[in-house]
């Protein structure tokens, strides 16, 4: 017997947690409308980032098969890409800095001279 798995039993991709799942076509629909909102048609948009309607379609679905790549170049098309290189910057990440707070001292004493 082999040791490899069959491949008819390994799960083609990994379920996404729910929230997750929702971010995700939260921000696809949201770049559908910001792309019509700059009159860039589905053909033009897809032109642009080198990619079919079908996969601009994906993206704009929140797919998450969607290769990172692709949906910098399309926050780059949009002029969003300043707000995905700002997606976890440590100044807003809320969970970090409440971590931080808790881990202040709660004294500070003073060295002897």
């Amino acid at each position: 017997m082999s040791d490899i798995p069959d491949i008819k039993n390994v799960p083609s991709s990994r379920p996404l947690p729910l929230p997750a799942s929702s971010a995700l076509r939260k921000l696809g629909r949201e770049l559908a409308l910001a792309r019509r909102k700059r009159g860039l048609s589905t053909s033009d948009m897809a032109a642009r980032l080198f990619v079919s309607r079908d996969t601009l379609w994906r993206l704009e679905r929140g797919d998450p098969a969607i290769a990172i790549g692709t949906l910098a170049t399309a926050t780059f098309i949009l002029q969003l890409h300043d707000r995905l290189a700002d997606l976890a910057a440590p100044a807003t990440d809320a969970l970090a800095l409440s971590l931080d707070e808790k881990r202040l001292p709660q004294r500070i004493r003073r060295g002897r001279p």
